[in-house]
Order: structure tokens, then sequence, then C-alpha cells
């Protein structure tokens, strides 16, 4: 199985131990190590890099930081992410959240920094990795304008823009959420499953109340799908970790 979105590095001194139990029951994990409070990129690339080959990471600028409109601390992840653009297999999460983005001017914030880093993906071919909530529509509308190749993570828009996505050829992700969130079991219902990746978004998206999300918990994903589908879970299995080496030009 493979994940294709995980923070691992939000395990903090847990990560070794959750990242080697992982390895016994998943081929890969993308984690999109993304700048986020406290949580700097850097840090969290030193944390990680023993464990790259399993771990494939991207970087990226989350919205809630971009909110802030921090363009010193900006400049930063934008020169870290230049100096480890061959190491790295797409930008993101980036995007747009204004669940969280308490006025225009925080919104205006994130659409600016999220177009920089679309530029950015642009000028080093790499495909995107998009955090969107409650503004999914004006996401896919900024990523169709800079021509970008985008995986919208996590995803629980409609399932009108979840078409439009797959019919624009970008990817759709489908987290463990699936068992909880009406969207995201919608949108897995509407989609053919070389349109999707699997994921957990763990930590956080846990199937199982009261506990905190693995990426070994992608299987559950994996399953809803099959059931929707009426497939075999190996199907899926093997469609979706196939749609996610061709989407990051994993090398596995």
């Amino acid at each position: 199985m493979l994940d294709a979105h995980a923070h691992f590095e939000f395990y903090k001194k847990d990560a070794p131990r959750m990242i080697e139990e992982c390895r016994e029951e998943l081929k890969a994990v993308v984690d999109s190590i993304t700048e986020y409070r406290k949580a700097h990129v850097w840090k969290s690339w030193e944390m990680l890099k023993p464990y790259f080959g399993f771990i494939f990471p991207t970087l990226g600028y989350h919205p809630n930081e971009a909110r802030r409109g921090n363009w010193e601390k900006v400049k930063k992840v934008e020169e870290f992410i230049l100096a480890h653009r061959d190491e790295i297999v797409a930008i993101g999460e980036i995007g747009l959240d204004y669940h969280y983005a308490e006025n225009e001017t925080q919104r205006e914030n994130q659409r600016k920094i999220f177009l920089h880093f679309l530029g950015l993906a642009v000028e080093l071919n790499l495909p995107v990795v998009i955090h969107a909530r409650e503004a999914e529509r004006e996401a896919f509308e900024l990523v169709q304008r800079v021509g970008v190749k985008a995986y919208f993570h996590s995803f629980s828009g409609s399932v009108e823009l979840a078409r439009e996505i797959a019919d624009n050829g970008h990817t759709v992700g489908i987290n463990t959420g699936i068992v909880f969130i009406p969207e995201v079991k919608a949108a897995a219902e509407a989609l053919g499953v070389e349109d999707m990746l699997v994921e957990t978004d763990a930590p956080y998206m846990s199937p199982v109340k009261g506990q905190r999300n693995t990426p070994c918990n992608v299987r559950v994903a994996i399953e809803e799908v099959a059931k929707l589908k009426g497939l075999e879970f190996e199907e899926v299995e093997r469609v979706t970790e196939r749609n996610a080496v061709r989407f990051f030009g994993l090398k596995l």
C-alpha cells in the first residue's frame, strides 16, 4: 500500500517509531513537509531525511500560515525549496483555507502566497499538492490559470467540482475521512479509481474516533473505495499505487 499524503513530522518524538511500524505494512508514504506554525520545513526535513526512499518528500507553505502574510518567511521557504528541488516530488501542500481566514486581508494574503508557489512549481516543472477548504472552486481556477498538474488532497468539495478536476487531468485525494465525511464518500463514488489517490492525512482524519491517525490506516480508504466500486481490495490498491507513482514520478 502507498499513502499519498501524511505528516510524520507531526508525531515529533514518536516519528521514528511510527515510521518503522508503517514500513512493515506500506511500500511508501508521500510526506507533505509544510511550513506551518512551529513546524518549520527545515526542521521537519532533517527529522525525516534518514527515511527518504520510503518517505518521498514534498515541500510547501500551508495556507493557514500564508494568511499571516509573512513574506520574509515565504522567501526562506522558497530558498529551501530551491536548494532541494532535485529531492522533492512536488510543491505542497499549498492552497487556500477560508475556514480559518478571519477577514478579506487574510484571504488575500493566502491568494498571493498560493500564486507565488504555483509559479515556483511551474519554474521547477513540479506538480503541486493542494489544500483547499471552503475555497475549492477558487483554488481549482487558480491552478487552471497557472497551468500546473495538481493533486487536490483530502478533497471534500462538490461532486461536480471533483469531476471537473479529474476531467482536466488533475487528481483527487480520498482520505480516511471517507468513513465519516459524506463529501469524501460522494467524491469517491463519483470518480473512477484511475482519477484518485488514497491518503490518510495522518495524524489527522482518523477513521477511529478518539485515536490518532497513522499512515497504515490508508488500508481503510482502500477498503471503502473497493466497497463503493464493487471491486477487490487488491485492484484498488494496485490502481491507486500506480496513480501515485505516475503523478509524483516516484522511483519505487
